[in-house]
């Protein structure tokens, strides 16, 4: 992990840096939530963030000025941010950026923010305290109480990040992510120990005062330490809403090697797949780390749902001129939708389909969640987690990533279905269905979308192998399935 952000000529000077994570436990009960001390609050109608969100996300060590913001949500991939709003041990102190109005006008511009809080450190860290042990103590590893003095220092982070984040406008219902650096596991058994109950602590308070929370770690230290406490029988200890895994291995997604794939499924996870770089967009670089999110609201303790978002106002068309409507509502795996359905997926043909050009859109949305790749619900609306997933459908079979989808994308999404086996004459069901809706797409054969290989879909087939290059043998084998999953249409 980078513990010191690298100089570097950006816009404002920007440095990049988001280390370690958050170990989240519940132990012995504490006392009934208590009120915090008086705080100003921002005046605020925001919406509960990060809420339901599908897609990639930056975070650095200084909050992005207003205007490095605006140019990168009108031009960037990246519709959310980490901030770093609170934490005696975090590196950048001053956030001279970072007030209530960044915050409010970042929501209302689209933006999804991930609160972050670095404090106390686990006590086997070389790398802490990072000032003194009197501005930035690490967690107690004493025993006595059941990590008693662990647990309070994680009670009391809770209320100084509330009490930041209401400064800020950041809603009750919102997620505050704990960032915990990493340590070897292997140091101490009451390091390690001291690190949950801490975080335990932390997450029973955040619960208790309206806030969600989350959790921030290398996957190989804090993230294995937890998801290890996750299946162990009768731990004590309360799990985190939401966990942030820090695996820099590149791949834009959710998984790690170093937990179980069970874990916080259903929108509660996010990865940092990648380290500090440079990326420039609309003429401005910020030097980040990159991530991806597949989050949705948690619900609180007690089943009840945390409060509902605010319904986002419709940020301004970015420079492209594309829309950018509302996140529809995430629906995780369940792959129906009331839109979707023969009538609206199967087409005698499957035109470029654009914001701009919004024919098949519909049946594109259904299409993509089927095949995993858009988990919310079917609008027909241009909308960001949809852009994003058509861009990673493109980027899956070696297509160029466009904000728009071409016949070869077509054919590719449709033959994604196929299973594998070689279709021919009798053969009916799914396969054949897919190989239809492929085939319009392809060449133009206007076949009736029947699940049945009749003559006019073995015509269509030695057509399209005559295309190709392949032998015209009215089956579907391997070179025509591959020719077919990779989108070719010459």
């Amino acid at each position: 992990m980078r513990l010191v952000p690298r100089p570097t000529v950006l816009v404002g000077g920007l440095v990049a840096v988001l280390t370690a994570g958050v170990l989240s436990a519940h132990g012995t009960p504490v006392a009934a939530p208590a009120e915090l001390e008086p705080v100003r609050l921002a005046a605020s109608s925001n919406p509960v963030t990060p809420g339901d969100f599908t897609g990639r996300a930056f975070d650095q060590c200084e909050t992005v000025s207003e205007s490095a913001m605006r140019t990168w949500r009108r031009h960037s991939p990246y519709r959310a941010v980490g901030v770093y709003i609170s934490g005696d041990s975090r590196f950048c102190k001053t956030q001279k950026n970072l007030t209530a109005g960044w915050v409010r006008n970042q929501l209302a511009d689209g933006w999804r923010l991930m609160p972050i809080t670095l404090g106390p450190q686990a006590s086997c860290s070389h790398r802490f305290p990072r000032y003194s042990s009197r501005v930035d103590p690490v967690i107690s590893s004493a025993t006595a109480n059941t990590y008693g003095k662990a647990r309070s220092q994680g009670r009391a982070e809770a209320e100084d990040a509330v009490r930041a984040a209401k400064r800020l406008g950041i809603v009750p219902g919102s997620t505050i992510f704990y960032d915990l650096e990493a340590w070897n596991l292997r140091h101490s058994t009451a390091c390690n120990a001291s690190a949950l109950w801490f975080t335990s602590a932390w997450t029973r308070r955040l619960h208790q005062l309206g806030y969600a929370s989350g959790f921030y770690s290398s996957a190989a230290s804090g993230i294995k330490l937890l998801d290890d406490e996750r299946v162990r029988a009768g731990s004590p200890h309360t799990l985190p809403d939401q966990i942030w895994i820090a695996d820099w291995d590149g791949k834009r997604n959710t998984k790690t090697t170093y937990i179980r794939s069970d874990g916080w499924q259903d929108g509660g996870r996010a990865k940092q797949y990648r380290g500090g770089h440079n990326e420039r967009y609309g003429g401005v670089t910020i030097n980040i780390d990159s991530n991806w999110l597949e989050l949705r609201t948690p619900k609180l303790p007690g089943g009840a749902a945390t409060p509902a978002p605010a319904p986002e106002p419709a940020p301004a068309p970015p420079a492209t001129g594309r829309p950018s409507n509302p996140t529809p509502r995430h629906t995780g795996t369940d792959m129906s939708d009331a839109k979707c359905s023969p009538a609206s997926i199967n087409k005698q043909s499957y035109r470029r389909t654009g914001w701009n050009r919004p024919a098949n859109l519909t049946a594109l949305q259904c299409v993509l969640k089927q095949r995993g790749r858009y988990p919310y619900q079917v609008t027909g609306q241009w909308n960001d987690p949809f852009e994003q997933g058509m861009r990673a459908f493109q980027r899956s079979v070696g297509h160029k990533a466009r904000p728009y989808f071409v016949t070869q994308n077509w054919v590719a999404l449709h033959a994604s279905g196929l299973t594998g086996r070689s279709i021919g004459s009798r053969s009916t069901g799914p396969d054949v269905t897919w190989l239809q809706r492929s085939l319009n797409a392809a060449t133009g054969a206007r076949l009736g979308v029947t699940g049945r290989y009749d003559a006019a879909t073995a015509r269509a087939v030695a057509g399209y192998q005559k295309k190709v290059g392949l032998p015209a043998t009215r089956t579907v084998g391997p070179r025509t399935l591959k020719a077919l999953k990779a989108g070719r249409i010459s």
